[in-house]
């Protein structure tokens, strides 16, 4: 019997991260996953938290939504976690689903909430290749 796949959910807490949530959570149990969710403060914290995991999960999903402000701040926080998050994944041979939504307004964070499942989707697609 094969073993179940282990995923592992980090999820930012700053700004509207709930419906994006669901969405993984959903697509995830669809194929009878086992899930882990840790919440973080911001977007920022998740790859070092991925980071911390990596051995202990097959796959993970990085939840956030970062709204433009009227500071440089956005470029350099979304490119910073794009980055780590593709090194940790490339380094360790591992999925990370990015589901972390870049925004310039409220408006356009409602609309996105279904990345959350392309995530889950594109990490169980690539564990399933693995296997």
């Amino acid at each position: 019997m094969k073993k179940k796949m282990k995923i592992l959910i980090v999820r930012s807490l700053y700004n509207k991260t709930n419906k994006i949530l669901k969405t993984a959570v959903d697509a995830l149990k669809k194929d009878n996953v086992l899930i882990s969710i840790i919440e973080v403060p911001g977007a920022f914290e998740i790859p070092v938290i991925i980071s911390r995991y990596i051995n202990k999960f097959d796959g993970f999903i990085a939840i956030g939504s970062i709204i433009k402000g009227e500071t440089p701040n956005f470029n350099f926080i979304s490119q910073s976690i794009t980055d780590g998050i593709m090194t940790l994944s490339i380094l360790n041979k591992k999925p990370i689903g990015n589901a972390i939504i870049t925004c310039l307004n409220d408006k356009q964070e409602s609309k996105r909430s279904n990345k959350g499942r392309e995530a889950a989707i594109a990490v169980i697609d690539v564990l399933k290749c693995q296997n």
